[in-house]
């Protein structure tokens, strides 16, 4: 069995997600990790919050906290929310822990040795109030270009237009508010990624071949167009300093690293962080350090595609040691809300906090990962939510459960039925049922995760038509025999169901399981020749029927949600 290490795009420190920042990276990373695991494989799924940068200081401001603070409350707060959604990460740490500063350090050593790093001197905002360099994100303003008066000296959120400071009218400081400003030089670390721009072609060109065309063409536009030097340090009080032992001068100056230099050194990071939790047990260089033996799966929208597909591989590159590069890196597009762009700071769209609220994690994993952003973008609508968990989820699946389940003990009492010989019928079920699943696996395999939704509801649909072909509720007044064998496959199936869903639909998996007093390992996966025996539960197995497993969207339901999140007009 070969070894997989699973990342996921770091979800930035300040404040809960929306559902779009769910779908381009940690959900089907944890889709995906299940069900490796579920197949026997060695699997880490490492995940962090990213916690340096200007927002952070920012958001820390606005909240009357100190960073640490800060970072410590909204680190808890995220991770709630992602154990809510059932999300199995191996490890979740934090950029700001001591691993990922050391490590941090070191590659910038290693950069630094190799002649990939370069001091030179820029040209920066200083606020005389606030005694200090102000990075471009601390300097707000007016915006020449559409009037906007809270428009940063690097972006303007209203009309998204790329600004330098310089550029705003009446610019202050966002720290003091003070527009005592004035532009004197200072130092600042850059990588030298020019130089470096043939080793990351050819590595790009030996590693992409089977990329999905979202991350291969991204990562080759940036290197068409060329890659340029980068200054990697700010004007922070928050991030990982300058080493004083390679650059004196800037470390007395209080410089840090750019959050965008040590976030993906923090995957790293935070599997040090895991192994150092268990060191007897636990090697967090096999992982990176000429981990030959380890696949590497990467997932993440299709922003941060250029910073982890050709910016940290360089930082890998010319630190001229063996680290584990990306094999694999899953881009998505962009999951929206009717047609509109999900927004943490305008607050559009649904956020993971209020979608637990609304509803347990089952119904949004399925939905997520059945329309997941792959080839296009893709609109959330609450009318395409609803059809999607009545159709497929209370329908398809969770009606066949209860009324296989409840018919079966109502007849038969609680144990699984003998009944007859399984017959041409359930041959034929079989033969179907095999082929669905390795259509399902095929799919999985290749992270094509629409496709594999679509056989997993497949799968489901089987069983129900298997049923109404049967029709146990008429058998049973002709020939007990063949009820019993009927219901007894189905529940063979409903077993069935309950594995293969569950990198999907976890709770609803283990529920389906738990019906079932059986011993062992319920979760390991379904080879071919069991699918087409469906036998793995056995006549005379006690069961019990679970609570209904997924309750149907109402038209009242779906008011108060258009009511309370807008959408549709």
């Amino acid at each position: 069995m070969a070894r997989h290490l699973i990342t996921s795009a770091l979800p930035y420190i300040n404040g809960i997600k929306h559902l779009g920042n769910m779908v381009g990276s940690m959900l089907p990373a944890d889709v995906y990790g299940r069900y490796m695991r579920q197949r026997g494989h060695e699997v880490l799924y490492i995940c962090a919050t990213d916690e340096h940068g200007t927002p952070a200081e920012l958001a820390a401001k606005d909240a009357g906290q100190s960073v640490d603070a800060y970072c410590g409350e909204q680190h808890d707060a995220q991770k709630a929310i992602y154990d809510g959604f059932h999300l199995r990460f191996d490890h979740f740490g934090r950029s700001s822990s001591q691993q990922n500063v050391e490590l941090t350090q070191h590659f910038a050593r290693k950069l630094h040795e190799n002649g990939f790093i370069e001091e030179r001197a820029i040209r920066q905002v200083y606020s005389i109030a606030d005694e200090r360099f102000l990075p471009d994100r601390y300097i707000v303003g007016t915006c020449p270009h559409c009037g906007y008066d809270k428009a940063r000296g690097d972006q303007c959120e209203n009309c998204t237009r790329v600004l330098d400071p310089t550029d705003l009218i009446d610019a202050r400081s966002a720290i003091s508010g003070s527009s005592d400003l004035e532009v004197r030089e200072t130092k600042h670390l850059f990588l030298l990624q020019s130089a470096l721009q043939g080793e990351v072609e050819q590595w790009i060109d030996d590693s992409s071949e089977d990329w999905p065309t979202l991350a291969s063409s991204i990562a080759r536009k940036w290197l068409t167009e060329g890659l340029q030097d980068r200054a990697i340090t700010r004007d922070l009080e928050w991030g990982v300093p300058v080493p004083a032992d390679v650059w004196p001068e800037l470390a007395a100056e209080g410089k840090v690293f750019y959050v965008w230099f040590d976030a993906p050194i923090e995957y790293i990071g935070a599997t040090k962080e895991w192994a150092d939790a268990d060191p007897a047990h636990r090697d967090w260089k096999s992982w990176w350090y000429e981990a030959d033996d380890v696949r590497y799966t990467e997932f993440m929208a299709k922003d941060n595609v250029p910073f982890h597909s050709v910016m940290f591989p360089a930082t890998e590159l010319g630190t001229r040691e063996p680290w584990k590069k990306v094999d694999f890196l899953k881009a998505f597009n962009w999951l929206t809300y009717y047609g509109g762009k999900f927004s943490t700071s305008q607050k559009r769209g649904i956020f993971t906090d209020a979608a637990l609220e609304l509803l347990p994690a089952d119904y949004w994993r399925y939905f997520l990962i059945a329309n997941a952003p792959e080839s296009d973008d893709t609109s959330f609508t609450w009318e395409l939510f609803s059809s999607s968990v009545n159709k497929d989820l209370a329908d398809t699946l969770g009606n066949f459960v209860n009324r296989v389940l409840s018919f079966s003990r109502k007849r038969f009492g609680d144990e699984v039925p003998a009944g007859a010989a399984a017959g041409e019928a359930e041959a034929k079920l079989g033969e179907q049922i095999a082929e669905l699943l390795a259509e399902y696996e095929g799919h999985m395999e290749a992270l094509q995760f629409r496709k594999a939704a679509a056989a997993l509801r497949a799968l489901w649909s089987a069983g129900n038509s298997y049923l109404e072909e049967k029709a146990p509720w008429l058998e049973i007044k002709t020939d007990q025999e063949a009820a019993a064998l009927t219901l007894r496959t189905a529940m063979n199936l409903i077993h069935l169901y309950a594995i293969v869903s569950e990198p999907f639909i976890p709770a609803a998996a283990k529920a389906m399981r738990g019906a079932f007093a059986l011993d062992g390992d319920t979760a390991a996966w379904v080879t071919a020749d069991e699918a087409r025996a469906l036998a793995s539960v056995p006549a005379g197995t006690a069961f019990t029927v679970p609570p209904v497993l997924f309750a149907k969207i109402t038209e009242d339901d779906l008011a108060a949600y258009r009511e309370r999140f807008g959408g549709g007009e």
